[in-house]
């Protein structure tokens, strides 16, 4: 039977995370005021029944627990910056200007400039004032526009706006994206509009990692060549993604091969274990294990401010540096509750990590690889040098796969076929381009040996690009558009768990969990197939410029659009597809049969709905016309009056083909009229049951 005595720190660390998600998704259960003094009143208790234990003989270890849960929960209320009352989120009164300092590196992203500042002071109503937080700023990219680096302080005219929430549904929501990094604003800006006035480094540490990474960024470009080459090797050793094209993306993600292009877990584990082997033969006295264990620690740290002190760097730096100091520290030590000490010493420092991908990702994964890979090993343990080295290989991908797979499909929904396959390859092609990455930077003062390098590291990066992009191209490569919710995905990693723990202890609880989670997760399916999938749906969606409608029925669709859109595949997976994959379709019909045309518009016929569309300025609607709904598109429609006096209609809506000008017009007018009005651009997509 599975006992939690050896597990102390996970105990903790479970109930310290239920108190950030309680904080996080369910805060207005329990106000900030009360849960100090709960907090206080079960420290005290714990105390009390830990000193008098002896004498009442009662376990301190509810209220223990109870504070935990506490002061996760209250952790997360000291970490949002939103509840100060200098912060942007709570300003009375709009800003004319603010002063703000770049704190990261910024980017060329669609026309602008796009970086992080933070914001020290604003005037509003002609008075200077204290004004905190941090803003994405966007500042356009013209002839005149000035290179902005890490640390300018700005001088910015006009006031930030809040992010906005996705208008379609199922959308990546940004806007939560980002408060979970505490910014809740942004602002587009011209250049006239923004005035560099010094030079302000936010911390000394800071500005050494990013003017470090600035220089081996510039290294790594000078000596790889090609510009794929360059883009993946920037992203295999520093983490830098910004330059990776959507075709290099899309084949990693397919092939399962993603994790590669992130520096994470792997990557520093690399350094970790190369550290190892190459101070074992040092290895002699009881102080060595110290001195490798500090030596770790520089390692694993510099290579860090190398890599910008990225959070996915600094979450896999100081899970391994854990490791490091247990080692030393005693050999014996539970892994578990190591790996829940790194764990919490990042969600003590910022408790919003949770949720973060990278984050749920690498301890997922950590755990299935320490959990299943020696079990799995077990199975087969090889003669030959190299055939040990792949099941090695095999058995750290499987189990990875294996813990991770719930996560992967939830966020990303989709599976690769044969991640098996590509992590034999690009495990130890990672290897050696991280490996052979850092001699670069090493030997950079020398243009001759840096060139050889150069030139080896990039011939290793196409050879992984052939295999990868070969695997992608097999037939049934991945499974794309599976969904599943938040609630399924914690019961197939609850299936997952039971079933190790029914093998592993051979305990019939388990076995009935397993089969009580996989009825529910059943049963959850059933009920989303019969109300999203099997439901008739129209969707009008918001993209800006133009027109989208999907009728949708049992997985099927029949799409609308305009000829500009059809042909951006870009724009419909960001807008449309997770919509889509939340409903089941896999790809999308056109069809004639659907629509009926007139002069300027069209009438649509589907589950006893009409819905007519007015697409032209030159309509003509046919007499004494009665439709459900009326769409408008393209600006066609000047008089929202006219159309009213013509037909009956239960609602009007304007899609986001309609200008912003023309929209706000037309929802002006609209207070006048009988006849409700929705605006796509303006209130997010619309969805019509039946």
């Amino acid at each position: 039977m599975f006992r939690w005595i050896p597990y102390a720190f996970v105990r903790i660390v479970l109930f310290f995370c239920a108190g950030i998600l309680w904080a996080i998704h369910g805060a207005y259960l329990l106000s900030y005021s009360l849960s100090w003094k709960l907090f206080a009143f079960s420290v005290a208790l714990f105390f009390i029944l830990t000193f008098f234990r002896s004498r009442f003989r009662v376990k301190p270890g509810i209220p223990g627990l109870a504070a935990i849960f506490l002061a996760g929960f209250l952790n997360v209320h000291l970490h949002t910056s939103s509840r100060s009352d200098h912060h942007l989120y709570n300003l009375d009164s709009p800003l004319e200007y603010y002063r703000a300092v770049v704190t990261s590196t910024p980017q060329e992203k669609d026309g602008f400039w796009k970086m992080e500042v933070s914001t020290n002071l604003g005037r509003a109503n002609g008075d200077w004032r204290q004004v905190d937080g941090t803003m994405i700023l966007y500042l356009r990219i013209d002839r005149l526009s000035r290179p902005l680096r890490f640390g300018h302080e700005l001088l910015v005219k006009g006031t930030p706006q809040p992010v906005a929430p996705p208008k379609n549904p199922g959308e990546f929501d940004y806007k939560q994206f980002l408060e979970f990094k505490n910014i809740y604003h942004q602002h587009f800006v011209t250049p006239n509009e923004i005035l560099v006035v010094g030079t302000n480094a936010p911390g000394v540490l800071r500005s050494l990692a990013n003017d470090t990474r600035s220089k081996a960024v510039g290294i790594l470009k000078k000596y790889i060549l090609g510009e794929r080459e360059q883009a993946i090797a920037l992203a295999l050793i520093l983490g830098v993604k910004d330059d990776l094209d959507p075709e290099v993306r899309d084949a990693y993600a397919a092939s399962g091969a993603m994790h590669v292009l992130a520096v994470s877990g792997l990557h520093v584990g690399i350094f970790y274990w190369l550290i190892l082997v190459l101070a074992k033969p040092f290895q002699k006295g009881p102080a060595s294990k110290w001195i490798i264990a500090i030596i770790s620690l520089l390692v694993l740290w510099s290579y860090a401010l190398v890599t910008g002190l990225s959070p996915s760097v600094m979450r896999a730096v100081t899970m391994f540096s854990f490791f490091s100091l247990a080692r030393a520290w005693n050999q014996k030590t539970n892994v578990y509750n190591v790996v829940a000490a790194s764990a919490f010493c990042l969600l003590l420092y910022n408790p919003h990590l949770i949720m973060s991908v990278g984050f749920q990702l690498s301890y997922m994964a950590v755990i299935g690889i320490v959990t299943l890979q020696p079990r799995l090993y077990r199975l087969w343990e090889p003669d030959k040098l190299v055939w040990d080295h792949v099941w090695k290989i095999s058995t750290v991908a499987i189990a990875a796969q294996l813990a991770t797979f719930p996560l992967g499909i939830f966020y990303f929904n989709q599976f690769p076929n044969y991640f098996l396959l590509s992590n034999i390859v690009v495990i130890p092609g990672a290897f050696m381009v991280l490996v052979g990455g850092i001699l670069l930077l090493g030997v950079s003062f020398s243009s001759l040996v840096a060139g050889f390098f150069g030139e080896m590291l990039g011939w290793i990066i196409k050879a992984i690009n052939a295999m990868i992009f070969g695997i992608e191209s097999l037939p049934f490569s991945h499974v794309e558009n599976i969904y599943i919710d938040s609630f399924q995905c914690i019961l197939i990693i609850g299936i997952v768990a039971m079933i190790f723990l029914f093998f592993e202890y051979k305990n019939s609880f388990y076995l009935i969990s397993t089969a009580a989670a996989v009825v529910t997760l059943s049963l959850s399916m059933w009920i989303h197939y019969s109300s999203v999938v099997a439901r008739p749906t129209v969707t009008i969606y918001n993209i800006p410029g133009h027109t989208a409608i999907d009728f949708a029925e049992y997985g099927k669709v029949q799409f609308i659009a305009d000829n500009e859109l059809m042909g951006d595949v870009s724009a419909a997976d960001y807008f449309i597809r997770p919509n889509r994959c939340r409903q089941g379709i896999q790809k999308a019909l056109i069809s004639d049969s659907l629509h009926r045309e007139f002069e300027g518009c069209t009438i649509f016929a589907w589950q006893n709905r009409t819905i007519l569309r007015i697409h032209s300025t030159a309509f003509r609607i046919p007499n004494e016309l009665k439709v459900d709904y009326v769409i408008v598109s393209n600006d066609a429609v000047q008089n929202l009056g006219s159309v009213v006096d013509h037909l009956q209609t239960k609602e009007i809506i304007l899609d986001s083909s309609n200008s912003f000008y023309r929209t706000k017009t037309m929802m002006a007018e609209s207070e006048d009229l009988s006849v409700p009005v929705y605006s796509v651009r303006h209130q997010g997509a619309f969805t019509i049951k039946i």
